[in-house]
C-alpha cells in the first residue's frame, strides 16, 4: 500500500470475452468486499498519520483527518485474468523526476468494465527484487477518465502480490487504489504510468483528489 508507494518513491493483447465471462475465482461478497475496503481506507489514513511513513508535512498531519474517498463501489471489484509474461526484460520506467528505476512487465490482467474489455500491465520493481522482505510486490499504475475531474491528475497506483493469483485469476479492486505521494509533496519520485496502462473509462473508486 502505502509502504510500497514510499519505496518506489525513494529509489497488448484483447481477452477473449468468453474467457472473462466465466470466472472460477469466487468474487468476495458485496458485504466482504466493503468490509476489505473500509479496514484499506483505516490503514492508509493511519500510515499518513504517522511521520514515519506519510508524505505529508508536519503541518499537514497536524490537520489531517483523513484522504478523501469515492463511495466504496461493488462494481469495480472485479475478477481478472492474469496472463504472465516471463519474457518482459527490464527497462527504465518514467518518474516524475530524472530518476529512471528498472522495472519489468511481469504481466497483464484483462477484466470487464462498463461491459468492454479492458486490460492493465502488471510491474515488477527490480530494486525491490533485492530486498527478501517485498520480492512478491508487484505494481499497477495506470490512469482513467476521472484523473483530474476527481481523481489526481497524474494517475493513480494498485498493489499487488504474487499469491494473490490463484490459478491465473486475481481479484481486482479498484476501491484500493492511492495517489503515488508526489500528489502530496514534489520531494518524491513517482513513476508515471505508462501509456498502455491509460483506461478508457471512468474508474471513481478508491483516493480522490483534495486539491
Amino acid at each position: 500500500m502505502v509502504l510500497f508507494s514510499r519505496l518506489l518513491a525513494g529509489l497488448l493483447l484483447l481477452a477473449a470475452p468468453a474467457a472473462l465471462a466465466q470466472p472460477t475465482l469466487p468474487r468476495p461478497t458485496e458485504a466482504e468486499q466493503a468490509q476489505s475496503v473500509t479496514a484499506f481506507q483505516q490503514e492508509l489514513n493511519a500510515e499518513y498519520r504517522n511521520p514515519a511513513e506519510s508524505p505529508l508535512s508536519e503541518k499537514e498531519r497536524a490537520t489531517f483527518s483523513g484522504l478523501p474517498f469515492f463511495p466504496t463501489n461493488y462494481t469495480v471489484c472485479v475478477v481478472a485474468r492474469f496472463e504472465a509474461d516471463s519474457l518482459g526484460t527490464p527497462f527504465p520506467m518514467q518518474t516524475s523526476t530524472a530518476r529512471r528505476p528498472l522495472y519489468r512487465k511481469y504481466g497483464v490482467v484483462h477484466f470487464m468494465l462498463e461491459n468492454k474489455p479492458q486490460q492493465l500491465t502488471v510491474y515488477q520493481s527490480m530494486d525491490l527484487q533485492r530486498d527478501p522482505k517485498y520480492r512478491d510486490y508487484l505494481f499497477v499504475p495506470f490512469t482513467d477518465r476521472t484523473n483530474g475531474h476527481g481523481s489526481y491528475g497524474g494517475g493513480r497506483y494498485i498493489d499487488l502480490r504474487r499469491g494473490q493469483i490463484v490459478a491465473g485469476q486475481l481479484i481486482l479492486d479498484f476501491n484500493r487504489t492511492y495517489n503515488p505521494y508526489c500528489a502530496y509533496s514534489p520531494r518524491y519520485s513517482c513513476p508515471v504510468p505508462p501509456t498502455e496502462n491509460r483506461l478508457p473509462v471512468p474508474i471513481a473508486a478508491g483516493v480522490m483528489s483534495d486539491h
